[in-house]
């Protein structure tokens, strides 16, 4: 699915972070985003997937324009995942019915079901407050499972892997081909290492795009 963005500015009270963006984004592409931290690069995300109303310009996912619409067809997987005080399956699943093997079948395709089997609860384990049983990595495979899950047309990746050790990090983007393949994908980060995969990268620099 395309992404179309025109004249995108944005501010927060009289600070402008986002200024005149203009974006094309084929269907099917993966798309790299590079920029300091606190540059606008999630504030950019935010927009793009309808968390953020639209101040000036316009952004469309296909033939969507309006927020609504857009968080429809997006997928979001944060820097650090936001975990429900809820078990593994209700936060993969997030309250909506999933049968049993689409549910196990993300699990596979976000590298937890060796962990998931390990414990006793299994699926049904809790993850505690804000996600203080679990790990940073396996919370964001949890995320990532949800995001698979969801089987949106876009995917969005917020620093997925920054707040991560090395090795789990690595660990973390194995787990986002299961998620980003066939999709249509902009990665936002400030390690231009983790967007070496990415058929094109862009520079968010005084809020604007530049190659």
């Amino acid at each position: 699915m395309t992404i179309k963005i025109e004249g995108l500015s944005f501010f927060y009270g009289e600070k402008q972070v986002l200024n005149g963006i203009n974006l094309s984004v084929n269907s099917g592409e993966t798309v790299g985003i590079f920029g300091i931290s606190g540059g606008g690069k999630s504030t950019f995300l935010k927009l793009v997937s309808g968390l953020y109303e639209v101040q000036e310009g316009r952004i469309l996912i296909g033939e969507g324009e309006t927020s609504q619409s857009r968080r429809k067809l997006v997928s979001m997987v944060m820097q650090n995942a936001p975990l429900f005080p809820a078990s593994i399956r209700d936060n993969i699943t997030c309250g909506h019915h999933y049968d049993d093997e689409s549910v196990n079948r993300a699990c596979e395709m976000a590298c937890l079901n060796e962990w998931i089997s390990s414990l006793k609860e299994g699926l049904d384990a809790f993850v505690g407050e804000r996600g203080s049983r679990v790990s940073g990595g396996q919370a964001q495979r949890i995320a990532i499972a949800r995001a698979i899950l969801k089987n949106a047309p876009v995917v969005l990746l917020d620093e997925p892997v920054s707040a991560l050790d090395k090795d789990t990090g690595l660990a973390v983007l194995d787990s986002l081909t299961g998620l980003t393949a066939g999709k249509t994908v902009l990665h936002v980060s400030h390690q231009t290492e983790a967007l070496k995969n990415c058929s094109r990268i862009l520079r968010l620099a005084d809020g604007k795009l530049v190659n």
